[in-house]
């Protein structure tokens, strides 16, 4: 239909104007009247101003709408950094973040959501985790009471007594792609999932299950993660998880299923955690780890025992700072934050000298822990009293004393004993509307564990005995190896800050320098974990990650630090907290992870 003055409607009635001056007609005296065949034009202001009123309030309400929406899915309007209001998970992967949050969402608790977010990273990430693994619970009750439930895994009965003289020559654990039978440990992860649920878990056990059952079976995309490390498994078992019909080798973004491990998974779901330990699944399992070449018995998963403790806890400025006693890395964890904080450090480093001076204390602290690593022994077969001093003030003005501010030193001087680099694991932190938190770290050790993959269950099986080599110099039937991993609750008067790290030795490095940068530094929990970090190796070799300042770097070289070239960063630190209404989460981007909440 035409628009302009003076066009004509189809119907020969002419375009009534908008207001008195644009097309009125020209009557007596020079006056404009009205058209006689448009409407009164006082009805027309009305109709129009009613439109106007109308419009001003969908839009009203469309806004009010907008934000009570927010509300009700739990986003946050209070800024970048308050992700959510009520609940968070933050997994390794968005995927099993949100199985999470659905299980809160369904009323379930947060051992809940953590051992449903756990099922869903085995599949997701099976080259970190799986329920051939084990597994270190850190969680507190909405109480604020914190308990530690540990279920790494075991030296088996029949262990070669001669074992840890096969352990690698070299600290580099890159080399070791070849499958190995010989390091398998007793796997925990069940047994931990059976005592954490029994003490805290709310949902039936079988709903923890369920998406990751759909999820194995019925197939998904594979991740980019679990993508960029099925081409170095060729030479393994497991490579028959990874064929099309063709026999071609998938890649990433190619549909995946784990079918058998699926059946598995919903067998432990119905019948519960004893189908693992003493049903079907246990005689299929051995059976497979015994055709190769394992030496694990019906009788060591029978007998598998989940220990169930306190925390230990620190100060740690307005903090309690809680975390799994030995052989867990908690406790290395604190002492670096104890020597570091002695430095009284509470605003972000801004000159060269500045950030120098700072790493090369830190990476001083680092050394002397290198050189304290052989201490982290399993108490119940080892004292730990000299671990214990680790924990005291005391002890980390002792070693901040011997702290040069000018210069490094060699070997010797640290007490370093080598031992072998791992690098892998998976950490979830989960935090609920009622203030209970699960911290947790599972891990089957290095990439794809042993690389022995059991066809009958569909289980891929650590090689956690390796934790051992260069710490020991013998083990014991049901001895859990020393660890890095550190899942940590830290609990103040309004705040609660729940966090853990992947990456094998890594995980001390991520987590202390997310830490300091949060605590001390000011900076968000997103911008503190994707800091660049400064790894410290078994020989003390000074390894940066990429983007880390290069006139910085430098620097420490010419305090004498042995810079080497790295190839590859694993720490991962996903990590939730609140202050007072505000919910922050975050899962690190190095391993493309993302929380979700509500």
């Amino acid at each position: 239909m035409p628009g302009s003055n003076g066009d004509v409607a189809a119907d020969n009635v002419p375009l009534c104007p908008l207001n008195d001056a644009e097309g009125a007609n020209e009557g007596e005296n020079g006056n404009r009247s009205w058209p006689s065949k448009c409407p009164d034009k006082d009805l027309v202001k009305k109709i129009l101003f009613g439109c106007l009123v109308l419009a001003g309030l969908l839009a009203c309400f469309y806004i009010w709408g907008f934000y009570r929406g927010k509300k009700v899915c739990g986003m946050s309007d209070k800024g970048p950094n308050c992700s959510f209001l009520k609940a968070a998970v933050a997994a390794d992967s968005v995927t099993c973040s949100e199985i999470g949050r659905d299980i809160l969402q369904k009323g379930g608790s947060a051992v809940d959501a953590a051992i449903a977010a756990l099922l869903c990273t085995s599949i997701i990430n099976p080259q970190c985790m799986g329920i051939g693994g084990g597994v270190i619970f850190t969680v507190m009750d909405s109480s604020g009471k914190v308990k530690i439930i540990n279920s790494r895994e075991t030296v088996p009965r029949n262990v070669n007594s001669d074992l840890l003289k096969s352990c690698p020559k070299t600290t580099e654990w890159s080399m070791e792609w070849k499958q190995d039978s010989r390091w398998i440990g007793v796997p925990g992860e069940i047994r931990g999932y059976e005592a954490a649920h029994r003490l805290y878990g709310k949902l039936p056990w079988a709903d923890l299950f369920q998406p990751t059952i759909k999820l194995a079976r019925e197939g998904f995309p594979i991740p980019y993660y679990q993508g960029q490390h099925i081409p170095r498994i060729n030479n393994t078992s497991i490579r028959e998880l990874y064929l099309d019909k063709n026999g071609n080798l998938l890649k990433t973004g190619d549909t995946v299923k784990f079918e058998k491990l699926a059946d598995t998974l919903e067998t432990i779901a119905n019948e519960g955690p004893d189908a693992f330990y003493n049903g079907t699944i246990a005689k299929n399992l051995i059976s497979d780890i015994q055709k190769a070449g394992g030496n694990l018995t019906l009788q060591d998963l029978a007998s598998y025992k989940v220990t169930v403790t306190d925390a230990w806890a620190v100060p740690l400025g307005e903090y309690q700072m809680y975390f799994p006693p030995p052989p867990a890395g908690g406790i290395i964890l604190s002492l670096i934050l104890n020597i570091m904080k002695g430095y009284k450090m509470n605003s972000d480093l801004k000159t060269t000298d500045e950030k120098t001076l700072f790493y090369h204390r830190y990476i001083e602290a680092f050394k002397f822990a290198n050189g304290l690593k052989k201490h982290i022994r399993d108490p119940k077969f080892h004292s730990d009293k000299m671990a214990k001093n680790f924990t005291e003030g005391s002890f980390a003005d002792n070693i901040r004393s011997l702290i040069s501010s000018d210069k490094t030193h060699d070997l010797q001087y640290y007490g370093i004993t080598l031992y072998l680099e791992s690098m892998g694991t998976t950490h979830v932190s989960v935090l609920t509307e009622d203030g209970a938190a699960v911290s947790v770290t599972s891990s089957i050790n290095h990439i794809f564990g042993s690389k022995v993959f059991s066809p009958s269950t569909g289980i891929i099986l650590n090689n956690q005995l390796y934790d051992f080599c260069r710490r020991a110099d013998s083990i014991s039937a049901g001895e859990q190896p020393p660890s890095s991993m550190a899942p940590v609750l830290l609990k103040s008067q309004s705040k609660t800050l729940v966090i853990g790290s992947t990456g094998g030795n890594m995980i001390t490095t991520g987590m202390a320098s997310a830490l300091m940068n949060h605590l001390w530094f000011g900076k968000s929990l997103k911008d503190a974990i994707n800091t660049p970090v400064v790894y410290v190796d078994s020989e003390n070799a000074v390894k940066f990650e990429p983007n880390f300042e290069k006139d910085v770097i430098e620097a420490l070289k010419k305090k004498g630090h042995n810079h080497q070239p790295a190839t590859r960063f694993y720490n991962v630190v996903n990590a939730v907290e609140k202050e007072d209404s505000c919910i922050s989460a975050w899962s690190d981007e190095r391993k493309k992870g993302k929380a979700a909440g509500y």
